[in-house]
């Protein structure tokens, strides 16, 4: 299954390719050959890039579902301004280009921040690409008043964030709300005291699937 977020770029790179397919066939012309042998190896790329696999969700009304594919890379305390507005916990998880990149709401709950931030382009694996690359930060509330805000964070190479939620808008744990096009990265945050963490450093974990952690 190909993701609704990139169906349109896969269409578009196999079109292209096929064009030069057909024109390195009637002109045997070298650079046309070789844009068609560039061209076809990016439509497989992004064929594989853009899938889409069904997931299956944690019927865990206390569970923090994991927002997208990846690698723990660090969890820290920071200071959080704008949400929670006090230190909190922050998981964060660095996707390369081979994993999956829908992105997936942790938690149930309604949206009662949505920011978005245009900045710089880092590597994603950079602390600092948390506080100043381009990305988005949604905040949900669950029907217990509990919180989890996270963000999507361009990368080096993402250049362009999907999210189809606003402030305002319900969501439900697991299904899918945007994606980070080209690699990526995604912080979790929630209040310390409130959460039994349930990942550490270089695990894996599977947006849909994977418990960050669970409320206690």
């Amino acid at each position: 299954m190909i993701t609704k977020y990139g169906l349109g770029i896969v269409i578009s790179s196999w079109i292209i390719f096929l064009v030069f397919l057909v024109l390195s066939y009637y002109y045997r012309q070298p650079v046309l050959i070789t844009l068609a042998v560039l061209s076809g190896l990016f439509s497989i790329f992004n064929l594989v890039f853009f899938r889409d696999p069904q997931r299956t969700i944690p019927q865990n009304p206390n569970a923090i579902i994991s927002p997208a594919d990846g690698k723990i890379i660090q969890i820290t305390e920071v200071e959080e301004h704008d949400f929670f507005k006090s230190r909190v916990k922050r998981v964060s998880i660095f996707l390369s280009v081979f994993n999956v990149h829908v992105n997936r709401s942790p938690i149930s709950g309604k949206v009662e921040h949505f920011q978005y931030h245009r900045g710089a382009f880092l590597p994603a694996f950079k602390d600092a690409a948390s506080l100043e690359n381009e990305q988005t930060a949604i905040g949900i509330v669950n029907e217990q008043g509990q919180k989890v805000m996270f963000t999507q964070i361009a990368g080096l190479i993402a250049r362009r964030i999907v999210c189809e939620l606003r402030e305002g808008y319900t969501t439900e744990a697991g299904v899918r709300m945007g994606m980070i096009r080209y690699g990526s990265r995604v912080d979790v945050y929630f209040l310390n005291d409130e959460v039994d963490i349930k990942v550490k450093m270089g695990d894996r974990v599977t947006g849909g699937e994977s418990i960050i952690g669970e409320f206690k």
